[in-house]
Order: C-alpha cells, then structure tokens, then sequence
C-alpha cells in the first residue's frame, strides 16, 4: 500500500541496547571486524569493513567541511606520522606522557589507577550521592596532580576498590607507564635512531604553524584542522572502538591574540556541540564535563560525552592551550615562533606586534564519534498491534552519513525489470552511492537495508515499465511513495546531501 507522504509508525520501546549487541552487528552488517582475525585478533584493533568505512568517511568529511567550508579563517593540513624525536622532547610527551597503572597480584590483571577511582565515582553518581562522587574525583585529581602515586593507590585500598577478576584488593604499588610506541629509523638500532609514532596529531599542526601563516597570509585569528592516525600503547583498552591503540583525530587549533583565548574557547565550545546534535546526536544523550585536573598546556579544559551503553563518555575535548606549544618549540628549535599583529591595541594606540599566539583547541575522535554514531542509529521497535506485532531493527542514521544512500529493487528477476533498474542505478550513481539488489523476497531486502541504514529503497515493477515511475520506500517509516524516476535525483539529492547537516551549523 503506497500514500503520497510518509508517516511514523507506532512503536512500542524496545529492550535497552547494550555494547555487545552494537559489537555484533557492527561485525555481522559490515562495519567493524577484528583485526587478523583469522590469526585470533589483536587487543584494540580494529578494521573498517565496507559499510564501516563508508559511514567513517562520512563523518570524517562532514567535520572537514564544517570546519574549513563554514570558516574562511581555518584551513587543513596533513602533517606525516613520524615527526622528529624532539618535537615530543618539546610537547611534554617524553617526560609527562603517562598513565598511572595499578596491577593485582593474584589475577595479574593491569588497570589504569584513575579509571579504577572513576569508576567508583559513577557508581556514587548513580546511587545518587553527587557529593560523595565529586570527592572522590577532587582528591584524585589532587593526588595526580601532585603525583603522589603511593596516596592514588590508598584511595584505592579506602575504597574498598577490589579487582573485578579475583575479586581481591591485593593491589601493587602504582606506577607510571609512558603512552608512547618507539621504533627505530634508518639501519642502526641505537638511541639515536628512535623516533615515535605520534600519540597525538596536534604537534604536525604546531611545528607548521609559520609555514602555514606565511604561505597563506593568514590572520589572527585562524585554524588550522587536520585529520590523521595517531597511536597511544594503551594500558587498557577496551569498550569497542571506543579506546583503541591506533586511532584517528579530527583537531583544529585556533590561533588567537593573547586574551581572548577564553572569548573563543566559549564559542568554540558552543559550535561543537552544535555539531554533534547537527548530525543527528541527541541534545538529551550529550553534556559538557570541566576537567578536575588540567594538563600541563592547558587553562580551561571540557569534554564533551556522550551517552554510550556503558555511560557518559568523553567524545571532544576543547582546550584552551595557552601558548604553551609553540613557546616550546621556540625554546628548543631556536626558531622563532612569532606573529606580527598589525591590529591596532585600543588602549595604546598602537600595533599589538609580535607575539607567541594562544591556542584554542578542538580534538575529536573520529572511532569514537563513528561509535556514537552507530550506538545512537540502532533502533528496535516491536510495530503493529495483536498478533500482527514483530520486532524491527534498523539503523537510524541521518541521511547523509548512510553509507549506502538508495538500494534499487527489481520486483522480480525477469521481464526488463533487472535492466531497468541496472540503468536508473547507473543514472544516480554519479550524484551518490547506490546499488541493486535481486535476490531474495522484497521484504527481506528491504530488511537488509534497514539494518545498515539505507535511508531510501526504490521498487521497479511492471508499472515502471509503463510510465516510468517508482516506489520510494522510506526507512524510519516504512511507508512509501510513488514518484517519477525524473524526480529521484533530486529528491534523494536533497535529502542526502551534506548540506542538510551544515545549514543547522
């Protein structure tokens, strides 16, 4: 049955989801897949499969175009993986780049101390007591901040925290493990041949700072984003794509006249999560979280979380920089790192001159906001009444970030209909990506298409053959529409394009 506008269904709620069902149909739909997984894995990695990668990309443009297309002032780069071993020498990363580790003696698990004392701290949150949960994470940011390891593992032991697996708390003193991966250049495996696989893409951003200025005679204020893989020898890593030990950064520094850093971290706070509920993130499953404890660059710091089934998770981070970055590399380079501001300083009267610019930094995640995405796309609904009820499954992704926009149904395997819907696939697919599919009853097709979250099926049958008109099927509603075939490019088009999500930004 066909009407001329689609309308919702009526839908009862469905069981909450939890990670090992988005674990399993990432694997079983083509999204993710371990890593050498006929050799049995590798801990925290992972691979894109074919609607994964489609989906990653998506988001992945969607977040370049919202930076560099709506912002004159910012533009990209793509900075190499390795870098000099004194750029990390000058970031903090040699000497200050750690995590505090913990291990149990009887079940020899390792654990990150601090997510340990978070932890806790969530389970006070969610039996309601706020203020002891606050304590708790203040005494711990305290303690790391005047890295007194022996007072992290106390807390530890006086919460009574106990390993998950032996269920003991016979715990090892804490120590600090530096994130970093080392490899060796060139044919000498000697100290002087180590350099790093960046744990962060920020200092490719820093050290081309003046190549970028001058080159593009650029303004204070301007960004400059990139978009990369970086890799951190994580302690622990779990909880999916969520924490993985190679991963991809979507960051944008912004470098701004000293004192007006904060003015722009506000603004770039609210534009980012603009974004977020841009693509379809709910404003309900997203909040801000001030950081306890500021890193060594920074003087403001916040998160931004999502809602993930395992609970509210850091998806952004904006930080205010300070200047600390290109100060470094200034000290150990010898290399000026100065901008010459012609603006005029209203209370002198005269040009700001030179100065080592602030930075306001935006990092996220692209794993983590794919797995945001994929967690907040899947939908089950029980639809109908009586014993017409059935559970449905589908991917309520937005449009534009689907990694299959139109699936192309001949009604049967005969008669032209195949031909004719080879040739309107072959007219779309130029505008978007698009495929055909014969097998199988058209229910089950639509089906297959839902759970990887193909916003729009299209039926050829007999009565295209005479009047050269389809039947869309919409994916959230299921209902459907007969249009001209003359009209799919653009009607598709419209709702596809990217442009949906960046007019709301």
């Amino acid at each position: 049955m066909t009407s001329n506008t689609p309308t919702d269904h009526s839908a009862s709620a469905a069981p909450a989801t939890t990670l090992q069902d988005i674990i399993a149909h990432a694997k079983e739909y083509g999204f993710v897949f371990p890593s050498s997984e006929i050799y049995d894995g590798l801990q925290a990695v992972y691979d894109y499969g074919q609607n994964g990668v489609e989906l990653k990309n998506n988001l992945k443009s969607v977040w370049w175009k919202a930076m560099t297309q709506l912002h004159d002032e910012v533009v990209g780069i793509d900075a190499s993986i390795f870098m000099h071993p004194l750029t990390w020498k000058a970031s903090g990363h040699v000497d200050s780049f750690n995590d505090p580790m913990i291990d149990n003696r009887d079940s020899k698990k390792r654990y990150r101390a601090d997510q340990l004392l978070e932890a806790k701290a969530e389970e006070y949150a969610n039996a309601g007591d706020e203020a002891r949960s606050q304590a708790l994470l203040t005494e711990m940011g305290r303690l790391l901040g005047a890295e007194d390891l022996e007072g992290v593992r106390n807390l530890i032991i006086a919460e009574g925290i106990k390993d998950p697996v032996s269920g003991n708390a016979n715990w090892t003193e804490v120590r600090q493990f530096n994130l970093m991966f080392s490899t060796q250049v060139g044919s000498l495996a000697d100290d002087a041949s180590t350099i790093y696989l960046r744990p962060e893409t920020a200092q490719g951003i820093f050290v081309n700072f003046l190549n970028v200025q001058k080159t593009g005679r650029m303004r204070v204020p301007f960004g400059i984003a990139q978009i990369g893989k970086a890799f951190r020898n994580e302690i622990v890593a779990r909880q999916f794509t969520f924490r993985m030990r190679e991963f991809e950064q979507m960051e944008m520094q912004y470098f701004v006249r000293p004192g007006t850093e904060m003015d722009w971290y506000n603004k770039w706070k609210a534009s980012r999560m603009a974004f977020h509920q841009a693509i379809g993130l709910p404003a309900e499953r997203l909040k801000f979280h001030d950081h306890e404890k500021l890193a060594h660059y920074a003087n403001a710091a916040v998160d931004i979380e999502y809602k993930f089934p395992f609970g509210f998770r850091e998806m952004e981070g904006i930080h205010s920089r300070t200047d600390f970055d290109l100060k470094a590399h200034q000290e150990l380079s010898k290399k000026k790192q100065q901008y010459f501001d012609n603006d005029v300083d209203p209370a002198t009267g005269k040009p700001y001159g030179n100065y080592i610019p602030y930075v306001v930094e935006t990092s996220v995640g692209a794993d983590r906001l794919f797995l945001a995405t994929l967690c907040n796309a899947f939908t089950r609904e029980t639809v109908g009444e009586g014993d017409t009820q059935k559970e449905r499954t589908y991917l309520k992704l937005h449009p534009a970030l689907a990694p299959i926009k139109a699936a192309i149904f001949p009604l049967v395997r005969k008669d032209g209909l195949p031909e004719k819907a080879e040739q309107i696939m072959k007219s779309l697919r130029s505008e978007f990506r698009v495929i055909t599919e014969e097998r199988d009853a058209i229910g089950k097709r639509y089906t297959r298409q839902d759970l990887i979250g193909t916003p729009f099926c299209i039926a050829v049958d007999y009565q295209t053959l005479e009047d050269d008109t389809v039947t869309i099927r919409y994916r959230d509603t299921t209902e459907q529409i007969r249009v001209p075939i003359s009209e799919l490019k653009a009607r598709i088009g419209h709702e596809v394009s990217m442009e949906r999500i960046l007019e709301k930004l």
